[in-house]
């Protein structure tokens, strides 16, 4: 692909379309209905009007939204046929609900602001945004249709790829935290010239930072999704679709795998490992070069340990008092 100038001009962004009941049925690969009404939004059901669409996750939720001048409703199966022809069921209401935003998402228009700096020798793909302030370095490389919000720095470290989310104030590819201690006591800084690699529909919360690795590369894999204030050590290795809450702290070389959790402020010392789909609770801490094991299994406290074994301990402690 041919690099191009940071202040390119984007094709004009299709006019906005409705969306239709037939394209959410098409979304969700489900039977054509052959319903053709469209729809303009989506609201909160307090908001409703009659070309919106809301959703529904429960009995009180579904009977305020047939209260409502909603066009369409969404809910889920288990609530049973409704007479309202306004009532789509579905599996997950929600899910589609946010299938259809990611729809209207696609009508917007595309820009790099005027005040961004963007290196002529950085890679930048058609379709990606680029915000006010957002500082991307020689070397960088952003993919297609990404959104990069405002304030943002992407060192030359980094490999960013296709429909990633950036918010303000983030930092891909800054030096990780490296240093060795000679024996006069003083700390010199390990070398830190690897890379930052970002795969496909990753998104990062508000001033998160990740490192670059040290003489490898750091990694966080597809569908990853980072809350704010989130800082990822070098050499770490995250694995595909990891959820990770604000105030996260991992630490260097640390590898989770695929589907894990974290809930906020969740802490792991270096060389940690988390295995496939272990959810850590708020506060959980993994003391250095310990392993995590257990797909769907809730760890909490510090050190983590099962959720039961921890209410356990909490029990014991408080009848000391």
């Amino acid at each position: 692909m041919k690099k191009k100038s940071p202040n390119r001009l984007e094709p004009a962004a299709p006019e906005r379309q409705p969306i239709t009941v037939g394209i959410i049925e098409e979304l969700m690969k489900m039977p054509s209905s052959g319903d053709a009404r469209a729809f303009t939004r989506l609201s909160s059901i307090e908001e409703a009007g009659r070309d919106s669409i809301v959703f529904a996750q429960d009995r009180k939720a579904l009977d305020a939204a047939l209260a409502s001048d909603a066009g369409l409703i969404l809910a889920p199966y288990e609530l049973g046929a409704q007479e309202d022809s306004r009532v789509l069921t579905l599996k997950n209401p929600k899910y589609v609900f946010a299938q259809c935003a990611k729809y209207f998402e696609g009508f917007e228009k595309t820009f790099v602001h005027p005040a961004a700096i963007i290196d002529p020798a950085a890679h930048i793909g058609h379709g990606t945004s680029v915000g006010a302030g957002s500082v991307i370095e020689a070397g960088a490389h952003v993919g297609e249709y990404c959104k990069i919000g405002n304030n943002v720095t992407i060192h030359g470290s980094a490999v960013v790829g296709d429909y990633v989310l950036v918010q303000s104030g983030a930092v891909l590819g800054s030096l990780g935290f490296g240093y060795v201690r000679g024996e006069n006591g003083k700390y010199l800084r390990f070398p830190q010239q690897g890379t930052l690699v970002i795969e496909d529909e990753v998104e990062i919360g508000a001033n998160t930072t990740i490192d670059r690795g040290a003489l490898g590369e750091t990694r966080i894999g597809s569908g990853t999704k980072i809350d704010n204030m989130v800082h990822i050590g070098h050499n770490c290795r995250i694995g595909k679709n990891v959820i990770m809450a604000a105030q996260v702290g991992i630490s260097g070389s640390c590898t989770i795998e695929d589907g894990a959790i974290f809930a906020g402020q969740v802490g792991l010392g270096d060389r940690v490992h988390i295995g496939p789909g272990v959810v850590l609770g708020g506060q959980g801490g993994v003391f250095p070069g310990k392993e995590v094991n257990g797909p769907g299994q809730v760890f909490a406290g510090t050190p983590a340990e099962p959720l039961a074994n921890y209410l356990k301990t909490l029990a014991r402690i408080r009848r000391l008092k």
